[in-house]
């Protein structure tokens, strides 16, 4: 497995991970209250700084198992990469739009922030398993 795909599989696994542990904490805490009025920005806080430090940490670990002629990227791999990053963008995009329009809109922070990091996490989600299916069943390069 070439290290640039199992960088996009760690990330796929972190990234769902950290999402599904943010929704537990947060839903958890909502009660019979509103939803928009729990406490929400120290766990997403808590949850993206510790989805940086176990990818980071999950890249060193399994980078320092690959042998050394496996760590380098050729010309299909920044292909590769450059298509799922723009295939993941996409989502990036699409969560600012509805966030300027729910700000527009006076919506609660609460929407505001969790639209923004839904947007965050299908764009990892997106463009990681968009690189997965590139490397496990090609692409076309145009």
């Amino acid at each position: 497995m070439p290290s640039e795909e199992r960088r996009a599989w760690i990330m796929v696994v972190v990234t769902t991970c950290a999402y599904a542990i943010y929704l537990a904490l947060v839903l958890g805490r909502a009660g019979d209250g509103p939803l928009a009025a729990t406490p929400y920005a120290a766990t997403l806080l808590w949850t993206v700084g510790g989805a940086i430090v176990a990818s980071i940490a999950l890249h060193i670990l399994f980078g320092g198992v690959v042998p050394r002629g496996a760590r380098r990227t050729d010309e299909r791999d920044k292909e590769i990469n450059r298509l799922g990053e723009h295939i993941g963008s996409s989502f990036v995009i699409l969560g600012a739009v509805a966030a300027m329009l729910m700000a527009m809109l006076k919506w609660e922070h609460f929407w505001i922030a969790n639209v923004i990091y839904l947007a965050f996490v299908l764009s990892s989600l997106l463009g990681s398993t968009a690189k997965i299916v590139a490397y496990r069943r090609g692409f076309q390069t145009w």
